[in-house]
């Protein structure tokens, strides 16, 4: 413990910072018309360090909002002043992010890492190489000896109860010591103990010089005496700020008096909601009194025993302390790399599973269409095997896709707000993991079926075919992610499944391009469907391949110039089949960014 203690005082303490805000005002959109509704309705505060603050009302009173607001997650319709000021500056200045981090109410978290892999996960996204490996884990360790995760280390998180959850998203916000710490509802779902324990837990992490602000509901009285500062929002309108010890004074001094034995909490929120009357005008006035606010407790930044213990530094020079610099998001790449991979191994729905499902869709597809690829008189059987593939390909990529992103959403937009990484590294790192992975799921699936279906046993015409796959593939998944950002999982289901169909019907097999009307004609350039089922014939029928095996006494399709001219499709368009698909997978990768981007802003 003495050198975990020796190396974790080097680490730079949490600068104080108090924030104040002046006359903020918050209007949404109500609805789809023109109208808007004000949220905030012009309030005005000051959070200090060393104090855990508390944010009350009753719901809809714009708790959440506000705090929003103050951590920049939503900013978009406020009007006001914002403003934090700490000890080692003259002015005021704007709350930089990355001056503070923001744990959100839902404790999403991967269920596939251990609490240690996650702590891990985190100390090298937000340290770098400021400090070494050993050093990492020296502040991993003193911080989840801190938050009380010590036991549990080695647990997945997805066998976490509420409480450990909670505190394992505060644990790895900790990590590199922010000087201001906001929780949207920290105690909900939490049992009595827990909550209990849980706000104990950040009164502790205030001492040492942090500002904490929280929402939360309706507190027992045991937490509300916890809280150094309670500000209490009712319609918009701030109707008291000061002590948790000096609730029953306040509303004594208006003429409300607290039964005995009564949680102050609750007759606070009667009182603001119109229980015993109305109050409002009286309570918005007397809230502007500043004098129910406590003195600041006494703050000790440089304890070894307050808060985080091993986060804080003694008082030594210069020389000693570790410089914080962030990783290149080249390092962050490579972390988030990893991470991913190891995702994928553990995941087994979605990479065992899918493994054995395209070697028995293979095996089932190359019984069925046995010898289709040499016999004359299966020409369109095989034709008709083409299609199916690109459909299954399709099909086994665009759903899961659209079910992928929903599910990481949280945590992706709390990591990314909290300055853990750009989510360009992120998106890239994805590609970089997931386009090998479903590259490899398409070969598995296209060497068997090509195989048994017999068809033409030469490589180039083999990697051809891959090559269309392929291209299917990832555009399929491309598709997937759109839907599954910008849509519900029910609705992105939906539109997939049509989207997919319409493109099959204008792919030139089910309808002969000859026998579309001519408007419909120009349509079907839209579908990707048509250059990957032109560029599959291509690749077994195209570039010169002579007349096919014929059981029978006449085949009609014994020669392959008569299937393309029947199905009116061009012998040789191979390369502009698969220029097309390219730049299609260009354009839906890029876009697959963007509405990531779009569904993490309004998310």
């Amino acid at each position: 413990m003495t050198q975990t203690r020796t190396i974790l005082m080097q680490m730079p303490s949490a600068i104080p910072i108090d924030i104040s805000f002046k006359e903020v005002t918050f209007t949404v959109k109500d609805g789809f018309g023109k109208e808007k509704k004000r949220i905030l309705k012009g309030v005005s505060g000051r959070f200090q360090s060393g104090e855990l603050t508390a944010i009350m009302g009753p719901s809809g009173a714009g708790k959440s909002s506000l705090l929003n607001v103050l951590t920049g997650f939503n900013t978009d319709g406020m009007i006001g002043s914002i403003y934090t000021s700490s000890r080692n500056a003259d002015k005021c200045q704007r709350l930089n992010r990355k001056e503070s981090c923001y744990i959100m109410q839902d404790d999403k978290l991967c269920p596939l890492f251990t609490v240690y892999e996650t702590m891990k996960m985190a100390a090298d996204l937000k340290l770098g190489t400021s400090l070494s490996e050993k050093a990492k884990v020296l502040v991993i360790e003193d911080v989840l000896e801190t938050i009380g995760l010590q036991m549990c280390r080695h647990t997945k998180c997805g066998r976490l109860s509420g409480g450990q959850k909670k505190r394992l998203s505060i644990a790895l916000e900790l990590i590199d010591n922010p000087p201001v710490m906001f929780l949207d509802e920290p105690t909900t779902g939490l049992d009595s103990i827990s909550a209990h324990q849980c706000i104990s837990m950040l009164r502790g992490l205030a001492r040492g010089g942090r500002t904490i602000v929280c929402t939360i509901h309706q507190p027992s009285a045991s937490v509300y005496e916890m809280f150094d500062h309670v500000y209490v929002i009712a319609d918009g309108l701030c109707v008291y700020q000061g002590s948790a010890i000096n609730t029953v004074p306040y509303l004594r001094n208006l003429g409300l008096s607290c039964p005995q034995y009564h949680n102050p909490a609750d007759f606070l929120l009667e009182c603001v909601t119109g229980e015993y009357g109305q109050f409002q005008d009286e309570l918005v006035l007397a809230a502007k009194d500043m004098s129910w606010r406590s003195l600041p407790p006494a703050v000790d930044i440089n304890s070894n025993t307050n808060g985080t213990n091993g986060l804080k530094e003694t008082k030594k020079s210069s020389k000693t302390m570790v410089l914080i610099n962030p990783p290149s998001e080249w390092a962050r790449f490579n972390i988030l790399f990893f991470r991913s991979l190891l995702q994928l191994y553990r995941d087994w729905t979605s990479t065992h599973i899918k493994i054995v499902l395209h070697t028995a869709v293979g095996i089932l597809l190359g019984l069925l269409y046995t010898n289709a690829g040499i016999d004359g008189s299966k020409t369109i059987s095989n034709v008709g095997f083409c299609i199916v593939s690109l459909v299954y390909l399709s099909y086994t990529s665009i759903m899961p896709a659209i079910l992928k992103f929903p599910q990481e959403l949280h945590v992706l937009k709390k990591e990314q707000f909290n300055n853990w990484y750009q989510l360009r590294t992120y998106y890239l790192a994805f590609l970089a993991t997931n386009v090998p992975v479903q590259m490899l799921f398409c070969f598995i699936y296209v060497s068997i079926s090509y195989y048994m279906s017999s068809q033409l046993m030469v490589w180039s015409r083999f990697l051809m075919y891959l090559a269309i796959c392929e291209l299917i593939t990832l555009l399929s998944e491309g598709f997937g992610l759109i839907l599954g950002t910008l849509l519900s999982p029910v609705n992105g289901v939906f539109i997939g499944s049509i989207m997919t169909c319409v493109a099959i019907l204008f792919a030139g097999f089910l309808v002969l391009f000859s026998h579309m009307p001519r408007v419909l004609y120009y349509v079907s350039f839209v579908s990707y469907m048509r250059y990957g089922l032109e560029g599959l014939v291509n690749s077994v029928y195209g570039f010169g391949r002579g007349p096919l095996e014929c059981p029978e006494m006449y085949c009609h399709y014994r020669l392959p110039e008569t299937a393309f001219d029947e199905i009116g499709m061009v012998d040789g368009r191979y390369w502009p089949n698969v220029a097309a698909l390219t730049l299609f997978l260009l354009m839906v990768t890029i876009a697959s960014f963007f509405s990531l981007k779009k569904s993490l802003r309004s998310h």
